[in-house]
């Protein structure tokens, strides 16, 4: 082991497909090892609040550190340690006495650990997935059965995590890039469209077209209660409280016929247990000449394996995450992750729509769909 750890393993060979030889394998494994215990470790930095105090504070002690967060000089020290070995940390001298070290953030790790605006900030996912595993029990079993782990039972880390990972693509590269790339969605926002945001989540993607647009009033819907609450307590924060609500229940059974201009879907049509129902239930709320927009994960378009580190993220958030909750509900067609663009248009036809147009939107991770009316 201690030789294919020194010799073999390196970041790159997690985003590698695995070849066929048990050392190949094993170097895998080993990678994949190192990865798991650096995001707890992560984990911890993001919720004891260790990367922000070296943000605001450092380069500071391991004694330092502990009295600016409420936490363990012992804990703290080898966190401190194992951040500066992993190489998301610095240190001032390596050969100095262990409670004399002082430590830094590296740039790119003040980015990605603490830079809520910016969009390479990241550091939240380590949420998500310790919620998953904090779920593994009980995830076994609904592989047995063919039951399931709702969202809320995987709580604030999984929420707060989609939340906080998505807020600065929504408020920056959506309305900014996005939008205007769509023209009729461009032209429906600016003179003041009426929206309603389907699984909305906290809100970020209704604070982001009400915050672009002044005269649009958005109506977030979302099952999830505490996302619901969230999304209220964000728009308040903003000063937009009065064009962005937010009601908690399933927009299956909206009854605002004909009410919207433009009806949206972000990362969520995936996660249902009943997508026709909800679509048609978009149909419905969606006036004849308005738009009908529905971003999701920018999957292969046909299964191939091995594929690349995009496609096996989307895979692992589905066993995880996304496939568990959907069938979470009795009579769940059980969609996860991984929808693919024909998938999605059989989904738009059964619910009353004329099919999906791919809109001509470059993203790495989302790609968009016009439903036709």
């Amino acid at each position: 082991m201690t030789d294919l750890l020194d010799e073999r393993v390196s970041s790159s060979d997690l985003f590698q497909p695995v070849g066929t030889a048990t050392d190949d394998v094993a170097t895998r494994l080993l990678a994949a090892l190192l990865g798991a215990q650096e995001l707890l470790a992560v984990y911890a930095g993001d919720r004891l609040g260790w990367y922000r105090a070296l943000a605001h504070d450092g380069p500071v002690t391991s004694a330092g550190l502990a009295r600016a967060t409420g936490t363990h000089e012992r804990y703290a020290r080898e966190w401190l340690e194992h951040q500066a070995v992993a190489g998301f940390v610095t240190t001032d001298d390596d050969a100095a006495d262990a409670g004399e070290r002082r430590y830094a953030l590296t740039p790119g790790a003040v980015e990605v650990l603490t830079d809520h605006d910016s969009a390479s900030y990241l550091g939240p996912l380590a949420r998500l997935q310790v919620a998953s595993g904090r779920a593994v029990d009980e995830l076994l079993d609904a592989y047995r059965t063919g039951g399931g782990v709702p969202w809320s039972r995987l709580g604030a880390d999984a929420r707060e995590s989609q939340a906080a990972v998505n807020r600065p693509f929504f408020l920056g590269p959506f309305v900014d890039d996005v939008v205007p790339a769509v023209p009729r969605l461009h032209a429906l926002l600016g003179s003041g469209a009426r929206v309603a945001d389907v699984g909305c989540g906290e809100g970020w993607s209704s604070i982001a077209m009400a915050r672009a647009f002044p005269d649009v009033a958005v109506v977030g819907l979302d099952v999830d209660e505490p996302s619901v609450a969230a999304g209220r307590r964000h728009a308040a924060a903003h000063g937009l409280e009065h064009r962005v609500t937010f009601r908690a229940g399933d927009a299956a059974d909206a009854a605002d016929a004909g009410a919207f201009d433009v009806v949206t879907a972000f990362e969520c049509v995936h996660d249902m247990p009943d997508p026709v129902g909800v679509l048609a239930a978009a149909r419905r709320m969606v006036r004849d000449d308005g738009f009908v927009l529905v971003m999701d994960e920018r999957t292969q378009e046909r299964f191939t394996a091995p594929a690349g580190p995009v496609e096996r993220l989307f895979y692992g958030y589905s066993l995880g995450v996304c496939l568990p909750d959907g069938m979470s509900q009795p009579g769940s067609v059980g969609t996860g992750t991984v929808m693919r663009p024909d998938v999605l248009d059989g989904y738009a036809r059964a619910a009353g729509f004329a099919g999906v147009e791919v809109l001509d939107v470059e993203n790495e991770f989302f790609r968009f769909y016009r439903l036709v009316l």
